[in-house]
């Protein structure tokens, strides 16, 4: 019996630098891997070099730092470029990673052409900024400039490289913000609509080649352990998108219509508790996007069992990979065609959320849009809204999570007897290794060519003209990462998106618990003259703000006068909000593995401000040898995965507001 061609496998990879993540692309290529999928550490996301003191303690962390072209040819040494099907996790600095990537494919290809070399790249950037607006924080430009970066490099692709897909929009990270399956659906679309009206509207692309352009848009999506539904959820994704291309932008080739897209299962369901179950979990999850042949995934990349530990190693990665090998080549999935066509029930659940996305596409499409939806923090308040009631009913067991809220007895595992060894830990002295890397490069390079790129870089920024070819002439002259970030923050500016939490909708009733902790916080600010004041800090450039989003809106239904600015500040922004505020407890929230760092850093700096007796509790993706530390150097609690019950939390924050002011 013939079979299907299987999805294009990946693993979500790349850690300390350069080098070090192409052996890592080379092992798992050489274990079957079909594709690349490239992590960039934050700094690259966001467009700063490793010696801006914002990169301070994250270089390296959560991805691979690439701050030049020489770390670019490091990256893909002995990869055939024009060969790969490469997929790369950058927004805000897509347009001049993509610049770096081509650059590196010509000089493995000096025999040919700088055109024929840009036909037969095939990849993915993510390109989708508005879903960081919304939930993963590496924005850096406003709206509308973000989004003209967007239509500028969709523009060129299509001209260009046409095996390219310029952007992926992302629902992915909409659930890890709490969205439900008809929220993530509705946002998903009304992005997709943003960006191809702003295309559209750009004139760059001849209406003949428009089709191209709704051909070449792929989506990047999120599949939780609830397959059923999340199976009904892709298929109408496929059913949504097919009548939206056909009606609002008259694409009459079915090719161009097709909802083409990659996958990566939940994280936000992996646990810290019993961590063996997320196995089972990620296998339930990659069938909710492979079991239905007319809305199967093109390529699928599935997280490690212990990522709610730390940073999976090698061998933990394998295992996803196999599980993705065994479903593909050992079962009989690709023998057979939509094996839920005629279903009354998967189509009754498919037509619900079509039914809902329609109407809440409506609302924010009745707002103007994606972009106006984002800048009232419409959208992110819905988001948090939907966190915090999800949160809820775990806390409640109304949503059971094997082996955290039931079933909690368990053996010892051997998984993690070593729970040092049961992860990989970032070479410490990447940050180290980078600014050398960093000061060798522009230390050899033409300093007078730099400065004409980018000065024109600038230039064109202001005008319509499309900026990727001065990006790629930008990349050819030596510009580094942090440098053309740096041009265009002058030219469009910043933004702070907002938090969506002072509109969020927390616990709707307390429960005897959180009644219990009402009464607790309200006691103890009457015993210190006022009410108790909680500062919740995400440092550094870890822009996963969900944790402290939750952390928040529980704190303030809890009764505590709540300080949160946002993403991204620096230890002394923090410090100074803290003095300025007269707050009695700090939190931090980091999940980018930056905690021994950056706590250290708000410890002391409260200490030097005259205001060391103020407690710092800290939460975040900590082994437990770290969090000893961080207790060792003064932190007065660490709250891990496992500390789900936020109502838990906030009394032991009372206890410790407490300790620290000498009450009984």
């Amino acid at each position: 019996m013939s079979k299907d061609k299987p999805w294009v496998m990946r693993t979500y990879a790349g850690h300390s630098t350069a080098a070090a993540s192409n052996a890592l692309y080379r092992t798992n290529l050489a274990k079957g891997q079909t594709g690349l999928s490239v992590a960039f550490d934050l700094p690259t996301q966001t467009g700063y070099d490793p010696d801006s003191p914002l990169s301070r303690g994250e270089v390296g962390k959560v991805g691979v730092p690439v701050m030049h072209m020489g770390e670019m040819r490091r990256l893909f040494q002995d990869i055939p470029l024009t060969e790969m099907n490469t997929s790369m996790t950058i927004n805000a600095t897509a347009m001049w990673l993509l610049a770096m990537y081509q650059v590196a494919a010509e000089e493995q290809n000096p025999d040919m052409e700088p055109a024929e070399v840009a036909q037969l790249l095939a990849g993915t950037t993510q390109n989708d900024i508005i879903k960081e607006y919304l939930s993963r924080g590496t924005y850096v430009f406003p709206p509308q400039h973000s989004l003209r970066l967007i239509s500028d490099m969709i523009a060129y692709t299509v001209n260009n490289i046409p095996k390219w897909n310029p952007i992926n929009i992302c629902s992915y990270h909409l659930q890890e913000a709490g969205a439900t399956p008809v929220q993530e659906i509705a946002y998903a679309l009304t992005t997709a609509i943003a960006v191809l009206d702003a295309v559209k509207a750009a004139g760059q692309v001849s209406d003949e080649d428009f089709e191209k352009t709704v051909g070449r848009i792929s989506f990047f999506v999120n599949a939780g352990v609830r397959f059923v539904e999340e199976t009904c959820k892709m298929r109408a994704f496929v059913a949504m998108w097919d009548e939206i291309t056909r009606e609002r932008y008259g694409v009459q080739d079915p090719k161009m219509r097709r909802f083409r897209y990659g996958v990566q299962v939940n994280s936000l369901g992996l646990t810290e508790a019993q961590p063996e179950n997320n196995v089972q979990r990620i296998v339930l999850e990659m069938l909710g996007v492979s079991l239905s042949k007319n809305a199967r995934a093109r390529a699928i990349q599935l997280p490690a069992w212990n990522e709610a530990l730390g940073l999976p190693r090698p061998w933990d990665q394998q295992w996803s990979l196999r599980l993705q090998q065994v479903l593909a080549f050992e079962s009989d999935l690709l023998e057979y065609g939509d094996i839920f066509d005629g279903s009354h029930v998967i189509e009754a659940k498919v037509n619900e959320l079509i039914e809902g996305a329609k109407a809440e596409i409506d609302r924010v499409q009745g707002m103007g849009g994606a972009i106006p939806a984002v800048e009232s923090g419409y959208m992110k308040s819905a988001l948090v809204s939907s966190h915090a009631a999800r949160r809820a009913k775990i806390e409640a067991g109304e949503e059971i999570i094997v082996g955290v809220n039931k079933f909690e007895t368990t053996e010892p595992s051997p998984l993690t007897a070593n729970l040092d060894e049961a992860i990989m830990t970032a070479d410490p002295k990447a940050e180290e290794a980078a600014i050398a890397s960093l000061e060798a490069w522009k230390a050899q390079r033409d300093e007078n060519a730099v400065a004409e790129a980018l000065a024109n870089l600038a230039a064109t920024a202001k005008t319509d003209e499309n900026l990727m070819q001065a990006t790629l002439a930008a990349a050819r002259a030596g510009a580094t990462t942090g440098e053309w970030a740096a041009t265009l923050r002058e030219v469009f500016g910043e933004f702070r998106a907002p938090t969506g939490v002072s509109g969020a909708v927390g616990v709707a009733e307390a429960g005897e618990a959180l009644t219990t902790v009402r009464e607790r916080v309200k006691a103890t600010g009457d015993e210190l003259g006022g009410r108790l004041r909680f500062l919740v800090g995400k440092p550094g450039l870890d822009g996963h703000s969900n944790g402290a989003e939750q952390v928040a809106v529980r704190a303030r239904d809890a009764g505590f006068e709540v300080i949160y600015q946002g993403i991204r500040l620096t230890p002394e922004q923090i410090v100074a909000a803290a003095v300025a505020e007269d707050v009695h407890v700090v939190g931090l929230s980091i999940l980018s593995g930056s905690h021994m760092e950056l706590v250290p850093v708000v410890i002391e700096g409260l200490k030097a401000a005259g205001a060391g007796d103020i407690p710092v509790i800290v939460g975040g993706i900590i082994p437990e040898s770290d969090g000893k530390k961080l207790l060792e150097q003064g932190a007065a609690a660490v709250y891990t995965p496992k500390d789900f019950s936020l109502t838990e939390i906030m009394d032991d924050v009372v206890n410790v507001i407490r300790k620290a002011n000498g009450l009984a």
